[in-house]
């Protein structure tokens, strides 16, 4: 067993820092060891429709930009005109059907038909936004999203973050380059709005996305942080004792990943219930974060965002679900009548004259800016508002895979993924050589490996006890890398239990899992074994 003293330089790092001195050490070895990779998030399955859709719709615009020729030979074209597109579209998409060498012909066609009954929109005008954009030769107009984008993608997140509880709020939406830019985007907006200040105290539901944790303590923010500690023991689910802290209204705002990363659990309906009803009844002024990106894997999910929309900024990725990591989509949604709005009106008049100030190259009335505006303007430091907004082959793509995702009546697509990430799940259990059964809200895109509450269970108090006070908790994850070619992530630098590791089900082939149980098990089997020899019960191996 390495001394703890060894594991001392990591401890301040991020999980997603050790994790390199991880992937070192399992690719040292020069046998034909096995190379596992269980750290990352990224899925190793695409959703096939909504890009075969996009490439061939990229091919119509590109006829549509020759209509308008400069110089053919040069290859020079124009922008692609209004008038007859969709017609044309229709004719181009129907000439390809059945020709296996242009996929995407029937998605395409069924796809935007489907948006323009939906949602009203005029044919033209509709694939022209779709052609113009996918060819890029605009600045996003309107900056903060495209309009039919907009309503398509509100649409969307009504399924995907509110399946189970749909709000009668609407809702203003800001893409943005994955839920990464909007985590940034937000936490400076937040501060230059002077919503939070630094030396203001947030509360944050853990374990969670570690850099929620690390965030907060830049100077760039220099916030102060408690912790509401959805605990295994509580199902990963919020308890009255977790809320009592929130009744301090010096705590300014919540931050939750539902479902959780790395607990992988989605708030119950008794939770949620409890969140709501304290939240109406004792803290009307609170304000809450919810980063929903895996709520797609649990069924007729229910966000916070729904049922308290009046208080909560919504984050939403794409790259999960439809394993688009490298296309970083993903949306910010606040509700068209929000307390961020009010709160920034109820400010000192000495800080809205700041505000004034900042905001007033923008618009003759800068005091009526919406807080989302707001958000859209600090993401480009406000002097290039002008050219902010995700780009618009972006927009298209996420256009796309939200319209396919509507078509998908029967969520053929949802029920693939979710068999996948529960097919390994099991396949790891069964390699651990334990019987676990997933409680409801779990969604299998990752799992806590807790050995503390494991051993306990199987092992017993004395062994386990021992282990924690003679091994450091690092030990698991640098024995699973260096001894099995095996990498995952430290539980602790989530807030998780210090003797726990995070293994993902969504990047690994199936037959990955079982190897990565038996190296879990094999671990464990190896603190039992030194435990013994320390108790003088069996000589030293």
């Amino acid at each position: 067993m390495a001394d703890a003293g060894v594991y001392a330089k990591f401890e301040d790092l991020s999980p997603f820092e050790i994790k390199d001195e991880l992937i070192r050490l399992a690719q040292a070895d020069k046998s034909n060891r096995t190379y596992l990779n269980a750290g990352r998030g990224n899925p190793n399955w695409i959703a096939t429709r909504a890009r075969e859709a996009f490439f061939l719709l990229g091919q119509f615009a590109l006829t549509e930009s020759k209509r308008m020729s400069f110089d053919e030979e040069a290859g020079l074209a124009g922008m692609p005109p209004l008038e007859g597109c969709y017609k044309r579209l229709k004719a181009f998409a129907e000439r390809r059907k059945g020709d296996v060498d242009t996929p995407g012909a029937e998605t395409l066609g069924d796809v935007v038909d489907f948006a323009i009954k939906k949602f009203a929109f005029d044919p033209d005008t509709f694939v022209n936004e779709l052609t113009d954009s996918i060819i890029g030769d605009h600045y996003p107009v309107p900056d903060r999203s495209l309009v039919h984008n907009e309503a398509i993608t509100h649409e969307y997140l009504m399924w995907a973050m509110c399946a189970g509880h749909r709000p009668s709020a609407k809702f203003d939406l800001y893409p943005v380059e994955g839920g990464t830019a909007a985590m940034c985007y937000i936490f400076k907006a937040l501060k230059n709005a002077r919503l939070l200040n630094a030396g203001d105290t947030i509360a944050l539901v853990t374990p969670i996305f570690t850099p929620y944790l690390e965030m907060p303590h830049l100077e760039d923010y220099a916030l102060k942080q408690i912790h509401i500690s959805a605990e295994a023991e509580d199902r990963f689910q919020l308890t009255d004792e977790d809320l009592r802290p929130l009744e301090d209204k010096t705590v300014k705002a919540l931050f939750i990943v539902n479902p959780g990363n790395p607990s992988a659990v989605a708030l119950d309906p008794e939770s949620m219930d409890r969140l709501v009803k304290f939240v109406n009844n004792k803290r009307p002024d609170l304000m809450i974060l919810t980063d929903d990106v895996y709520g797609t894997f649990v069924p007729n999910f229910e966000s916070v965002m729904g049922h308290l929309p009046h208080n909560t900024i919504g984050v939403y990725s794409y790259s999960k679900y439809f394993g688009c990591t490298g296309w970083r989509l993903g949306v910010v949604a606040v509700a068209q009548d929000n307390i961020f709005d009010k709160m920034i009106q109820a400010l000192p008049e000495p800080t809205k004259k700041l505000l004034d100030e900042r905001y007033k190259a923008l618009t003759l009335k800068p005091r009526d800016i919406k807080f989302i505006d707001r958000i859209v303007a600090d993401s480009r430091d406000v002097a290039l508002n002008h050219t902010a907004g995700l780009s618009l082959p972006q927009q298209v793509m996420m256009s796309l895979f939200g319209l396919v995702e509507m078509l998908d009546d029967n969520k053929v697509y949802q029920k693939a993924c979710m068999a996948i990430c529960e097919k390994r799940f099991h396949k790891l259990m069964d390699g651990m050589g334990i019987e676990f059964q997933a409680r409801p809200y779990f969604d299998r895109y990752y799992g806590i490996i807790d050995y503390e509450f494991w051993a306990r269970k199987y092992v017993g108090d004395d062994v386990t006890d021992w282990v924690k006070q003679n091994i450091h908790p690092l030990d698991i994850a640098f024995k699973l890398a260096e001894d099995h070619g095996i990498v995952v992530l430290n539980g602790s630098g989530f807030e998780a239990p210090n003797w726990s590791v995070r293994v993902s089900f969504a990047n690994l082939p199936d037959e990955a899992y079982t190897s990565i149980g038996r190296a879990i098990r094999a671990v464990a089997r190896g603190y039992l074994q030194a435990y013994r020899a320390a108790k003088g019960e069996i000589a030293q191996p």
